[in-house]
């Protein structure tokens, strides 16, 4: 029925459209009313229309995941307690944990009862100790279990400004553990740090590339057949173009492994931003972690991990764990997000972002090879220069009320009091020390404004 129907329809040309909107204009300028300028650079027009895409774009074609999986993130501290969360989360629809560790734990005591074959385990270190990753290599080993160990000296450099020991033994360290026989991942590029201090998505796709470079290339020399790569990235507001950064980010990579001869297939797991996260009206929080849940889903991240509306201020509860999950639950079982695994294939919107995103990320990447690499670069402070830069532009916007974040620069809740709601500090901390390179730090947009509020609510409970 639908085949005839449309057949008593005239096709429209790209060109009449554009005619009938200026038509409708009365005059107004067409760019200046309907293109939008972002920080990204890329003209963003009103309408995408077959006769203007290039339906064979792409040299290179890369396969999304067929599923994707639900994780939350532990901190391990108390090894029983952490036992009891991480079980907890598993048995509530969890088929991941991400967990967090500060120093050496007791595995056996962590891992008690763990469902090896029905989750996997993500690691996410503050230290790098080659006896104690040695270990838990050799615990899992008979386990058949899934473990990516997410090892990433660089991303502590770029994190702290420094190495945890040298640039030498850090990487001699890594290359040591690689050669364990393990069939896990063992490095990660923590993109997600890039997103949070305020670099675009351009330059975030372009300093992960440049990152796992410099990775591949210290390992040029070694056996590279099983050499896998972990992307961790934080996914913001940005609908669409947070779809076309995780495609194009699977592009790139695919392109740049095929330079190694390694596996062209990157591991993607994906967290919501924290840069766009406010302590003010924090239940909005719900709604931008939701849309950023459905960008992960749709650009094709192997596993996305959920992330409590309160996490910025509030400790762990159980409460805020439950809704994030049931919020990732939700889409994928009542909302039918798992019915396909590339739902954006085919969007002339979409697949133009992933291109011109790829392009000028390739453009930026080759830059900072030219220029001596990523580390060379990190060192020189250019790459910190240029996030700064960016994410000046980004808070000038948000200042200024062209940028909104709802509830803190736009319909505030002026009954609104978060004074003796604060667990956790929730603004980026100064903590002075010796570093070899200028630290790349994370800050959230609506900070200055919420300390602001905060200092109000102190002075009215003086009056």
């Amino acid at each position: 029925m639908s085949h005839y129907l449309f057949n008593e329809f005239n096709e429209v040309s790209a060109k009449e459209w554009k005619q009938k909107i200026q038509a409708d204009l009365k005059g107004a300028d067409y760019n200046d009313t309907l293109v939008w300028k972002n920080l990204e650079g890329i003209d963003v027009k009103p309408f995408y229309h077959l006769d203007e895409t290039e339906t064979n774009h792409y040299s290179i074609e890369v396969k999304n995941p067929n599923d994707w999986n639900i994780a939350q993130t532990i901190f391990i501290n108390n090894e029983s307690i952490s036992n009891h969360f991480i079980l907890n989360a598993i048995e509530r629809g969890a088929e991941c944990v991400l967990l967090k560790a500060d120093k050496e734990f007791d595995i056996t005591s962590v891992f008690k009862d763990f469902p090896f074959e029905k989750a996997s385990i993500y690691f996410n270190f503050s230290f790098l100790s080659e006896p104690f990753i040695i270990k838990l290599i050799n615990f899992f080993s008979n386990k058949n279990g899934l473990v990516y160990y997410n090892l990433d000296p660089i991303g502590n450099l770029s994190r702290t400004g420094n190495w945890f020991r040298n640039l030498n033994e850090d990487f001699e360290i890594l290359r040591r553990i690689k050669n364990q026989k393990t069939k896990e991942n063992i490095v990660a590029i923590d993109g997600s740090l890039y997103q949070n201090s305020g670099a675009n998505i351009i330059q975030q796709l372009a300093y992960s590339l440049a990152h796992a470079n410099e990775y591949l290339n210290y390992f040029k020399d070694s056996n590279l057949s099983d050499f896998k790569i972990t992307f961790k990235l934080s996914v913001g507001s940005n609908y669409f173009f947070e779809i076309a950064k995780i495609r194009a980010l699977r592009i790139l990579y695919k392109m740049l492994a095929k330079e190694y001869n390694v596996s062209e297939t990157c591991h993607i797991i994906t967290m919501p931003s924290h840069r766009n996260k406010t302590i003010y009206d924090y239940n909005i929080n719900m709604l931008r972690t939701t849309t950023e849940y459905m960008s992960a889903i749709i650009g094709g991240s192997n596993t996305i991990c959920s992330d409590a509306y309160d996490s910025i201020y509030h400790k762990n509860n159980e409460f805020g764990e439950r809704i994030a999950r049931n919020q990732l639950l939700i889409l994928r079982e009542e909302s039918y997000f798992k019915a396909s695994n590339n739902p954006a294939k085919g969007s002339y919107y979409i697949e133009y972002l992933t291109r011109q995103l790829s392009e000028k990320a390739l453009i930026l990447f080759k830059n900072i090879e030219t220029g001596g690499g990523f580390l060379s670069q990190l060192k020189k402070g250019v790459i910190q220069k240029k996030i700064k830069e960016t994410a000046s532009k980004e808070q000038d916007l948000f200042n200024s009320g062209k940028l909104i974040l709802l509830g803190t620069n736009i319909h505030q809740n002026q009954e609104d009091q978060m004074k003796d709601n604060l667990e956790l500090y929730p603004f980026s901390k100064s903590n002075p020390r010796k570093t070899l390179i200028e630290p790349i730090l994370e800050r959230r947009l609506s900070e200055i404004n919420e300390q602001e509020r905060l200092k109000k609510e102190n002075k009215d409970e003086k009056i």
